[in-house]
């Protein structure tokens, strides 16, 4: 199966290349490409791509607005972002509007063209960086004396329905940058049943592995950055 791609960027010279680099691949057909965020969502609807691969910082609309642009839409177009900014000012926005990927522009040819291939069939795919400046967000600031992690039902998303609460404990957990070991010695239970809840959550979710979780409770609000 063909995927259909979109790519926006504004400098030309860049989204030249990008193009470039999908059309050499005989399972990628780009059939569009945009300069700004205006003809970015334009020709996503217009054209109904697969995969939009969508600059963060264009004239009119930013990657984070293009991708909330997309979403609101009701198409199933999966936005890609490809990047040169990591730091958490630029991820959190993109990732929260609901993109599916995340990578900086210092990727190698080889890992963006998987990376439209992962997303296309709907899962996450996060640049190493971004992974670590999500993990960054909390482990960096000071943190107050550790108390057990509160979850009400009440609070949380639509898209947290199905996990129990202790799954949701762990997730939350995990996404504040703690390894099983010290989500264990939160939770007050073994590493083995932490690891127990992390591939329940995972195959529930149908999550490829931390990374893609962590992106995940970012996006869905279940790590509340004033918490600590």
């Amino acid at each position: 199966m063909t995927i259909r791609v979109l790519v926006a960027d504004d400098q030309a010279v860049v989204r030249d290349g990008v193009v470039l680099l999908l059309t050499s691949a005989e399972d990628i057909e780009v059939v569009g490409q945009a300069g700004d965020g205006n003809e970015a969502v334009r020709l996503a609807v217009a054209q109904r791509p697969d995969v939009a691969l969508v600059d963060l910082r264009m004239p009119g609309l930013d990657g984070a607005q293009v991708t909330a642009e997309i979403l609101a839409a009701g198409m199933e177009t999966r936005v890609l972002i490809l990047t040169t900014f990591a730091d958490d000012d630029a991820v959190m926005p993109a990732l929260r509007a609901g993109a599916l990927g995340y990578l900086t522009k210092d990727a190698t040819g080889e890992a963006v063209l998987a990376a439209v291939r992962e997303v296309a069939a709907g899962r996450t795919v996060l640049d190493p960086a971004v992974q670590r400046r999500l993990v960054q967000l909390v482990v960096t600031e000071p943190k107050a004396p550790a108390a057990a992690p509160a979850s009400s039902p009440a609070t949380l998303p639509p898209e947290a329905e199905g996990l129990t609460r202790r799954e949701v404990d762990v997730v939350r957990l995990l996404a504040k940058g703690l390894n099983n070991r010290r989500v264990a010695s939160e939770m007050v239970v073994s590493q083995a049943t932490v690891k127990t809840h992390l591939n329940h959550v995972l195959a529930k979710l149908a999550l490829e592995d931390r990374g893609a979780l962590i992106a995940w409770a970012w996006r869905f609000g279940l790590v509340d950055n004033t918490e600590e």
